[in-house]
């Protein structure tokens, strides 16, 4: 027969979800980052043409 499992602790919940947020944070950062260097045009990491040849 199954038996339930125990409960997750309010902490330890709380603390799962601030690491998880704050690895999203960091992406969201670093794509921000990238995207505004892209516009100013000196990108080092990433290769992005803007002219399209035909």
């Amino acid at each position: 027969m199954a038996v339930p499992k125990k409960r997750t602790s309010k902490s330890k919940k709380n603390s799962r979800k601030a690491t998880w947020k704050k690895k999203a944070d960091k992406a969201a950062q670093k794509s921000l980052s990238l995207a505004k260097s892209v516009l100013r045009g000196k990108t080092t990491s990433f290769i992005y043409s803007i002219y399209i040849d035909e």
